[in-house]
């Protein structure tokens, strides 16, 4: 009995007798437990559509397309786009309205020969003033048209979702970039290559205004070389010796 009551069985017995843990298998190497696997978060599809298309991050007032229907609306940029008759002319009145308001009176007050100027240097000075206003207004057009059409053309989109401190960049999708390119080729490029021609023919003549300004000659005055002689009805020489007889000394009378 006191053998039997001594007797315990072997430690590997009494191990393998125990409960088994994944985690601690019976060879006693710990296996690790399977990892998830992550996935990335993917843009919502409706209706099975290409998930890809429809989904956007940049806000609706910074996306390309968005940004293009806001200038083609507003004024002046709506002016290239539009007939060119129209452009034209509205353009002329533009430069004509300035001309008249602001370089007509500066031209006169300020211009070339002071106030009252010849009528050449005043209409050259009104129409330069004006065509300057009409480069300036075109100028700006041509920039904002480059801003947008720069932005449809390229393959990523800067935006700002907050600030200007958190600024991100969107690849576009293949669809998004297809049409685009296609609204950035066919409808802003014509409006730039119009807006070029224009700048060149306004530069050109603001040019030839003020080459014409500063090589015309202002008209004579009546009285202008007359070499110091007497002036009829201004000066006399009687009355100069009169007040001043030392000035006069040794030269006959002219009287």
């Amino acid at each position: 009995m006191a053998a039997s009551a001594s007797f315990s069985p072997p430690l590997h017995a009494r191990l393998l007798l125990l409960p088994s843990n994944p985690a601690f298998p019976a060879s006693g190497v710990r296996r690790r437990p399977p990892r998830r696997l992550r996935r990335f978060a993917r843009p919502p599809s409706r209706n099975g559509s290409s998930a890809e298309t429809e989904w956007c991050p940049v806000p609706p007032e910074q996306r390309p397309v968005n940004e293009y229907e806001a200038l083609a609306a507003s004024l002046p940029f709506s002016w290239a786009a539009g007939d060119l008759r129209v452009y034209c002319s509205r353009l002329a009145v533009t430069g004509a309205a300035f001309a008249l308001l602001v370089g007509f009176p500066v031209a006169a007050f300020g211009g070339r020969g002071g106030a009252g100027g010849d009528g050449l240097h005043l209409a050259l000075g009104a129409t330069g003033s004006g065509i300057l206003a009409v480069t300036l207004a075109v100028v700006r057009m041509y920039l904002g048209w480059a801003y947008v059409g720069n932005r449809l053309l390229s393959a990523t989109v800067e935006y700002e979702e907050t600030g200007w401190y958190d600024g991100q960049i969107w690849v576009k999708t293949p669809e998004v970039l297809a049409r685009d390119r296609l609204l950035g080729s066919f409808s802003v490029k014509p409006v730039l290559n119009r807006v070029k021609v224009t700048l060149v023919g306004l530069a050109a003549s603001l040019i030839f205004c003020i080459l014409l300004y500063v090589n015309t000659e202002n008209p004579k005055e009546p009285y202008e070389n007359t070499s110091g002689r007497a002036i009829p009805g201004v000066y006399s020489d009687t009355a100069a010796r009169s007040f001043e007889p030392d000035a006069f000394c040794g030269e006959p009378d002219l009287s």
